[in-house]
C-alpha cells in the first residue's frame, strides 16, 4: 500500500478521497486554488499544498504544478478524482513519466476510450452493440447530410473527444444540418480542444444506464451493475439510482457480460464506466466508457458493499480483487441527488454567494458527500455541484420516501440550490411509477420548475421570520465546519484554526 497520495481534484470528490486514505492508513495531500483555501477538503487533509489563482488553467489543470507537488509532498500515487485532469491520457502518461502511479487506468487505455469514434471500433470489434452511426468524424456538411440520410433523421451529431453534452446536437430535419454541425464542432473545439464530430442514429426515448465495472492488473474484471441515469437536463445527470427498475436480472447479466467485454477490448484497469442506451424492448446500445470514477458511483457502492474507491487505491497499489462475479447483485435500492448552486426557477442559472447555514440530514440509510461548509464561498469558477445527497432502503418505494425526508430536513442558506427541485422530482407520479427516459425531465421541466410565489404579504412574513431564526442562530451556535460566519476559525476549534493558519498565505503544507 502506498505511504502518501496525492489528490488532484478539489470539492467533494477530493474530500470522498481523503477519507478513503484515511481508512486505509495512507496519508493523503490536498491541492487547492486560492478561491479553495478554506475549503473542507483542504481543512480534512493530513497535508496541503497550494497549486495558484482560481482559475482552474492556473491551478487545477497545471498537470506540472501537480505532479511536482505530489514529488515535493513523498507521495508515490495521484488520485485524478473525476473531471479535470481525470480523463486525459497526457496527465496519466506525465504522472507515469514521473515515476508515480495514476489511481485509474493506463493512458492506453484512456487514449482507447477517450475518442468516442475509437471506442465505438473497439466495440464493434468485440462483438458490442453500437448504436448505428459513423466511426470517423465529419469532414463537412455534405458529408454528414449523405450519412444522415441514409440512416434517416433525426440523428444526434456527438463530439468524438468530449461528454457531459458539449457538442451535441439532435438534428431533426436536413435544413438544419449545416448549422448544426458548426455549432456542434465549436462548442467542441471550446469544450476540449479537438472540434471532430461524429454522427449517430437518434433514439427517440431510450433510458440511459450504465454499467460499474472494476478490474484489477491480474485478469479480474468485474460488472457492478447498473445505474440509472435517465433523469437528465441537457444531458447533464441530476438524479441517478440503483439498480434500475428497468433492468431484470437476465438483462443486468448481459449488459454486464458486454460491459467487461468493452473494456477487456481495451486492456482496461481500475474503475470505469460503460454507458448504455436502453430501449422500450430491451435491446441496448454501447454509448461510450468513462476512464475514471463517476460522479454517481456511491449508489453502486450502497447497494454492493463495495468502496470502489478505496479499491481503485488498492488496485493502484496491485492488490487482488477478492470478489467473484457471482457474489455480486444488488441489495435494496439507493437514489442520489445532485445538489448544485443553481436556481430552477430561472432556468438554472448559476448561483453565487456565502453559505451562511448549513443543516444537514441525518438518520437510518442517510449518506452526505459534500465539498461546502458554513462560511463556503460559492463561485463561478467550478463546477456548480455543491454535494450528493444519498439514501439507501429496502425497495425503491421506500429510497424514494427516504430521499424525501432527507430533502426537507437539508438546510442551505445564503445560496440558492436545486433542493426544492429535487423534492419536487421525489413527489412526481411519473418519476414514481419509474416511467422515466432521458428526455422525461425535459417534458416535466416546467412542471418541476414553476411553482407559483406565495402572496407578497406572505412571502415578506416568510423572509422576516427567515432573517430573525438566522440572526440568533448566528448568535448562540457556532457553525460545525470550524468557520464563523466570516470565514475564519470558530471560537474552541483550534485543529482548524492551526491547519488554515499554516496554510495561510502561500505556506504549502499543513
Amino acid at each position: 500500500m502506498f505511504d502518501t497520495v496525492l489528490i488532484a481534484n478539489r470539492g467533494e470528490i477530493a474530500l470522498r478521497i481523503v477519507r478513503a486514505c484515511r481508512e486505509l492508513g495512507v496519508t493523503s495531500v490536498a491541492v487547492y486554488s486560492d478561491a479553495d483555501a478554506h475549503a473542507p477538503h483542504v481543512r480534512e487533509a493530513d497535508r496541503a499544498v497550494r497549486l495558484g489563482p482560481a482559475p482552474s488553467t492556473e491551478s487545477y489543470l497545471r498537470a506540472d504544478l501537480l505532479i511536482a507537488a505530489a514529488q515535493r509532498t513523498g507521495a508515490q500515487a495521484i488520485h485524478p478524482g473525476y473531471g479535470f485532469l481525470a480523463e486525459r491520457e497526457h496527465f496519466a502518461r506525465a504522472v507515469r513519466d514521473a515515476r508515480l502511479v495514476f489511481i485509474g487506468p493506463p493512458p492506453e487505455a484512456i487514449a482507447a476510450m477517450g475518442s468516442k469514434t475509437e471506442a465505438r471500433r473497439l466495440a464493434i470489434a468485440a462483438g458490442v452493440p453500437v448504436v448505428p452511426g459513423t466511426t470517423e468524424s465529419l469532414r463537412d456538411a455534405r458529408e454528414a447530410r449523405e450519412i444522415a440520410e441514409r440512416f434517416g433523421f433525426p440523428v444526434l451529431l456527438k463530439a468524438a473527444a468530449g461528454g457531459g453534452g458539449k457538442g451535441m446536437r439532435v438534428v431533426r430535419e436536413a435544413a438544419d444540418l449545416a448549422s448544426s454541425l458548426d455549432a456542434a464542432r465549436r462548442e467542441a473545439k471550446n469544450a476540449f480542444g479537438d472540434d471532430a464530430v461524429y454522427v449517430e442514429k437518434y433514439i427517440s426515448g431510450p433510458r440511459h444506464v450504465e454499467i460499474q465495472v472494476l478490474g484489477d492488473a491480474h485478469g479480474t474484471m468485474l460488472s457492478l451493475g447498473e445505474r440509472e441515469c435517465s433523469v437528465q437536463r441537457r444531458h447533464q445527470k441530476m438524479i441517478e439510482e440503483a439498480p434500475s427498475i428497468a433492468v431484470a436480472p437476465d438483462l443486468r447479466r448481459r449488459m454486464g457480460e458486454t460491459a467487461v467485454r468493452a473494456a477487456q477490448a481495451a486492456g482496461y484497469v481500475n474503475a470505469g464506466t460503460c454507458e448504455f442506451l436502453l430501449d422500450a424492448e430491451g435491446s441496448f446500445y454501447f454509448l461510450e466508457m468513462n476512464t475514471r470514477l463517476q460522479v454517481e458511483h456511491p449508489v453502486t457502492e450502497l447497494v454492493t458493499g463495495i468502496d470502489i474507491v478505496q479499491w481503485q487505491i488498492r488496485i493502484a497499489a496491485g492488490d487482488k480483487l477478492p470478489f467473484r462475479q457471482d457474489e455480486i447483485a444488488p441489495n435494496g435500492w439507493a437514489i442520489e441527488c445532485r445538489i448544485t448552486s443553481e436556481d430552477p426557477a430561472n432556468g438554472f442559472l448559476p448561483a453565487t454567494g456565502r453559505i451562511s447555514y448549513l443543516r444537514l440530514p441525518g438518520g437510518p440509510g442517510v449518506r452526505w458527500d459534500g465539498g461546502i461548509g458554513a462560511g463556503s464561498e460559492v463561485g463561478l469558477h467550478y463546477d456548480p455541484m455543491l454535494a450528493k445527497l444519498i439514501v439507501h432502503a429496502p425497495t425503491r418505494d421506500a429510497a424514494i420516501a427516504r430521499m424525501h425526508r432527507a430533502l426537507l430536513e437539508l438546510t442551505i442558506q445564503g445560496v440558492e440550490t436545486s433542493r426544492d427541485f429535487h423534492l419536487r422530482v421525489m413527489e412526481d407520479d411519473e418519476f414514481r411509477r419509474g416511467a422515466i427516459d432521458i428526455q422525461w425531465l425535459e417534458r416535466r421541466l416546467s412542471s418541476l420548475t414553476n411553482v407559483a410565489a406565495p402572496p407578497e404579504g406572505e412571502m415578506a412574513a416568510v423572509i422576516a421570520a427567515a432573517l430573525l431564526a438566522e440572526q440568533e442562530r448566528l448568535r448562540r451556535v457556532p457553525p460545525a465546519s470550524g468557520l464563523a460566519p466570516n470565514g475564519t476559525p470558530a471560537a474552541g476549534d483550534d485543529r482548524a484554526a492551526w491547519r488554515l493558519a499554516a496554510r495561510r498565505d502561500g505556506l504549502v503544507e499543513g
